[in-house]
């Protein structure tokens, strides 16, 4: 099928056009103000001759997406309802499919949610312990993000182990400027770092990760900070960027090699994190065939790898040196340790691609029977 995928954002739109799992087209248009105009660009763009569908990232499918969706009236009301949980990103991704909707008449729409692969997390890893009345009131609990970067890295790992999903389980560690940890199952998401936003967990380029609550009560009080002032502290000056006053990995990299201290600290505890997250979801999946990397730190910043996972050999846990330094994609664990580690890039776009066509596939199932 030839299909496209859109990723609709405040200020960018972003497109791939495939054949299949070929690449086509793909490009990007900046300083977005009008979804109308950026996406008439993009299709003036590309030649969209004997197109089957359109894939949409949407970040946010609350309780009501477990799996990505053919756009319909309903669908999109659903998506305008979850706004209050993804005020940033669904605006954008709506905006994105209403216009994609007028300009391609007739063309199957897909709606793939990045919460959607975690909607196999049991109860117990979703629920958070606060009053339950509110929680359900509010639809508080874990969603998790990376959702379509998680299945793809998870699905790609056991292919390279040369074993059936089913039978493989992983860590993959999504580290970009947002990062995120997922314990994957047999190919089902049973534990992930991010919660009911993608606040939650690893340390990240300008966001904090796990923080003890009472440390905002405490600076709401003693500090005089209101809502809006701790939103912006969480959300864009900490992690990184809060540590060390920068929030890109290679310019921490570069800054803790000529011997900065502050960022020699940011990234002890940037690893620290990760090494916990994967010592926890050891313990939760019980059996550990595979960790994977991926992501923009989590391919190329060896480093990371290696300090994030040092010390852990008696889990099974290992780098070989060379491997880590020289790989782009493939196994970094020396042979035969018994959990393989692997750095494997991810393709989101690919996964929305791959989703939206079985969708289509389905319905055209449904509508020859």
């Amino acid at each position: 099928m030839k299909i496209l995928v859109l990723n609709s954002g405040s200020s960018s739109v972003k497109y791939q056009l495939y054949d299949g799992d070929t690449t086509l087209d793909e490009g990007t248009v900046e300083r977005v103000t009008d979804h109308d105009a950026a996406l008439a660009e993009v299709t003036q763009r590309l030649d969209l001759s004997g197109l089957d569908g359109v894939g949409h990232r949407v970040v946010h499918g609350g309780g009501l997406f477990s799996e990505p969706a053919l756009v319909t009236d309903g669908v999109v009301a659903a998506i305008r309802h979850l706004i209050p949980l993804a005020p940033l990103h669904n605006p954008a991704n709506l905006a994105g499919i209403e216009v994609a909707r007028k300009l391609l008449p007739g063309v199957p729409q897909v709606a793939v949610f990045d919460t959607a692969f975690h909607r196999t997390l049991p109860e117990e890893a979703a629920t958070y312990a606060i009053d339950k009345e509110l929680a359900d009131w509010h639809a508080v609990r874990r969603y998790g993000f990376h959702g379509t970067s998680h299945a793809y890295v998870s699905r790609r790992t056991a292919a390279l182990l040369g074993r059936p999903l089913e039978t493989v389980n992983t860590i993959t560690l999504h580290l970009g400027n947002g990062a995120s940890a997922c314990a994957v199952e047999g190919g089902r998401s049973v534990a992930t770092s991010m919660g009911l936003t993608p606040l939650e967990g690893l340390v990240m380029g300008t966001r904090s990760g796990d923080v003890d609550p009472g440390v905002l009560i405490y600076l709401a009080r003693n500090a005089g900070m209101s809502i809006d002032d701790l939103d912006n502290m969480l959300n864009h000056r900490s992690g990184l960027l809060g540590l060390a006053g920068v929030g890109d990995m290679r310019e921490v990299l570069s800054r803790r090699a000529a011997g900065d201290r502050a960022t020699a600290l940011a990234l002890a505890v940037y690893c620290r994190r990760i090494k916990e997250y994967v010592g926890a979801y050891y313990a939760v999946l019980g059996r550990l065939d595979a960790i994977a990397f991926t992501a923009g730190v989590g391919e190329r910043a060896a480093v990371v790898r290696a300090e994030s996972l040092a010390g852990l050999s008696r889990l099974g846990i290992e780098i070989d040196t060379e491997r880590n330094e020289r790989v782009e994609e493939g196994i970094i664990s020396p042979d035969g340790a018994p959990v393989a580690v692997f750095v494997v890039p991810t393709d989101e776009e690919l996964e929305i691609a791959t989703q939206a066509r079985g969708v289509i596939a389905s319905a055209r199932g449904e509508e020859r029977d």
